[in-house]
């Protein structure tokens, strides 16, 4: 029988690669120098990556299922090294729209397909540990830009910008194949004698298919907070190092460690938020996230002093990563394991569409007031909204109720 953490291994293995996608800012400045696109045009091929990786996510969930993890593995291997190659091509070619096609369109499917593929197999190991399990694999797509960014910076100025996606190609392709081949469900006769009586008890309960889970309220309202976490996370995110430099003054240097940091943050909130959620639960995990949020944004908007600022930053960081390690445990907490993958892959079209909307809507609402703060309450009160809706979730839900012993 495979050992359950060298699954988490693999897990880990394959978003680390998919989470190089979060390093593409490191590539910005070289790619407009080199090709002459303009920043907007740049910026949009991450902005297409993202959105094919929830559509991906939302469309290919059921593959995943039916065909299994190793397969669907292999398939966001194929499909993302392809991106990478297809990338280098565009580069030499000086061609946009095959830079969008490869890296946006044809990486961000292996993207979709390669972020769903580990968690539901790592939930069936780990029923007993569920928001540990996932919390480990989706930390690796956290912390994959602090990998990504220095050796993409190395290889760009020792051999090119071609080149640099062709040796990353390679490296993907026996990293992220050597990983899929190890992925495996549990034995249906069951796993560690230590989580036999958790696999019991989850058992006890319906396990819902993703068109049934989608015909409940609870997946919309899941669907809605986890598309306002990630869209004014992902909008502080992009504006992060100017906004600091605007508001509080920092310098240019001081606000690229800040961004350093942030992507530490990122990663460490997802397995840390991932591992109290199994004890303190993940609805209440939710509405804390977001009590958090309501008064860090509000207070962002009104302070005038570096290290305040930096400190309420990383606090919402912490919790826009660990918004998405929670949510696979959460989803199977009330919806169950069988088509997990298929139901993680529906919500995960909220991350495809907050993707675009999050720095667009603070790209408008900066330019139309002028100020940054608007768009700090802005966004503070939409999080108002969404504690509503997880206070909600917490009263409403009991999974009792939701999922009836059949």
């Amino acid at each position: 029988m495979k050992n359950r953490w060298l699954i988490v291994l693999a897990a880990i293995g394959i978003h680390i690669c998919i989470g190089s996608v979060y390093a593409w800012s490191v590539l910005t400045k070289p790619i407009m120098q080199e090709m002459g696109f303009t920043l907007k045009e740049t910026t949009w091929t991450f902005s297409i990556a993202i959105l094919f990786l929830g559509l991906s996510a939302g469309f290919l969930g059921s593959f995943v299922e039916k065909y299994g993890p190793r397969k669907a593995g292999l398939v966001s291997m194929v499909f993302f090294v392809l991106g990478m190659f297809g990338t280098a091509f565009a580069l030499h070619m000086h061609s946009l729209i095959l830079l969008y096609i490869f890296y946006g369109v044809v990486g961000g499917i292996g993207l979709g397909v390669g972020y769903i593929t580990p968690v539901s197999t790592l939930v069936k190991w780990f029923p007993d540990k569920r928001g540990l399990a996932t919390g480990l694999a989706i930390m690796g797509f956290g912390f994959a830009s602090l990998i990504a960014g220095p050796v993409m910076q190395l290889l760009v100025r020792e051999f090119g910008l071609v080149t640099n996606f062709l040796i990353l190609g390679f490296v993907y392709m026996l990293v992220m194949a050597s990983a899929a081949f190890y992925l495996a469900p549990p034995p249906k006769t069951g796993t560690e004698t230590a989580v036999k009586s958790k696999t019991i008890k989850a058992n006890l309960y319906r396990q819902f298919t993703a068109n049934e889970a989608m015909h409940t309220w609870q997946f919309y309202a899941l669907w809605w907070v986890f598309f306002t976490n990630i869209t004014c996370g992902i909008g502080l995110l992009s504006v992060a190092s100017p906004m600091a430099q605007e508001i509080v003054k920092m310098s240019p240097a001081a606000a690229a460690s800040m961004v350093g940091v942030i992507g530490l943050l990122n990663g460490l909130g997802r397995i840390v938020w991932a591992s109290l959620s199994d004890y303190w639960g993940r609805a209440f995990t939710y509405i804390l996230f977001f009590i958090l949020e309501v008064a860090a944004f509000f207070q962002l908007a009104d302070t005038a002093d570096a290290f305040r600022f930096q400190i309420l930053v990383f606090l919402i960081i912490t919790c826009y990563g660990g918004g998405f390690s929670c949510m696979p445990a959460y989803l199977s907490d009330l919806f169950g394991t069988k088509q997990l993958s298929a139901i993680h892959g529906r919500i995960l079209t909220a991350w495809g569409a907050a993707g675009v909307a999050g720095p667009v809507l603070l790209t408008w609402i900066r330019e139309t007031t002028n100020s940054y703060a608007a768009t700090l309450y802005f966004f503070s009160a939409c999080f108002v909204l969404s504690l509503l809706v997880a206070i909600i979730l917490k009263v409403k839900t009991k999974r009792g109720v939701l999922v009836r012993p059949q």
